[in-house]
C-alpha cells in the first residue's frame, strides 16, 4: 500500500514538472535538462530477434530512448524523423532506442517498419509494458535522453521533428560531452 502511494506521488511530481515545462515546449522543441541527472532503472526488453536485452547494454553511448507504440498516431508521425536521426547520428557514441510497448511484440514492430520504410532503426519491444511504470512514462510517445552512464538528462512528452536543426544541435552538444 505504501509502495503504491509512493509510486503515485512520484508520478504526480513528474506530471507537474512536465506540465510546468509544457508552455516553453509548445513554442518549439527544447530538451529541458533536469537540475541533476538521475540513474534510470535497468529496464529489460527484447531485441528484434526476441533475445533479452536491457538499457544497461547501451552504457557508453548517449541514448535517445523513445517509448512508443504502433497504434499511437503521434508515435507513427515521428518515426520517420527518428529513422533519419539514427541514420545521421547513430554510431559508437549515439543510438536511438525505439522501445515499442506493443502487445504484439516483435512481429508487430517489424511489420510496421516494413510498411513504413523504417530501415535504420533497430527493433526493441516490451510487450509486458513494465517499462512504462519503471520509467514513469505518462503517455506515448515519451522520449528520454540518457547519458553515457545510464542517467537521465532530460525527457520530452509528445511527438517531435527530430530532423530540426535546433534539435540536432542539442543532441550533438550532449554527444560531445564526456
Amino acid at each position: 500500500m505504501i509502495r503504491t502511494v509512493h509510486r503515485q506521488a512520484r508520478r504526480a511530481m513528474l506530471l507537474l514538472a512536465l506540465l510546468s515545462w509544457f508552455p516553453a515546449h509548445a513554442a518549439g522543441f527544447r530538451f529541458t535538462p533536469f537540475p541533476a541527472r538521475h540513474a534510470l532503472p535497468d529496464v529489460h526488453f527484447l531485441d528484434g530477434a526476441g533475445r533479452p536485452t536491457s538499457l544497461a547494454a547501451f552504457r557508453g553511448k548517449v541514448v535517445l530512448l523513445n517509448v512508443w507504440a504502433t497504434w499511437c498516431p503521434p508515435c507513427v508521425q515521428e518515426m520517420p524523423t527518428l529513422n533519419t536521426l539514427q541514420r545521421e547520428l547513430g554510431g559508437k557514441d549515439f543510438a536511438v532506442v525505439p522501445l515499442s510497448v506493443d502487445k504484439g511484440g516483435v512481429f508487430a514492430v517489424k511489420s510496421f517498419y516494413q510498411e513504413n520504410f523504417i530501415d535504420h532503426l533497430p527493433v526493441y519491444v516490451d510487450p509486458t509494458t513494465h517499462a512504462l511504470d519503471a520509467l514513469h512514462v505518462l503517455g506515448t510517445p515519451t522520449t528520454i535522453l540518457v547519458d553515457r552512464d545510464g542517467r537521465e538528462i532530460a525527457r520530452t512528452l509528445g511527438p517531435e521533428d527530430w530532423n530540426e536543426p535546433a534539435v540536432l544541435a542539442q543532441l550533438r552538444h550532449y554527444i560531445a560531452q564526456r
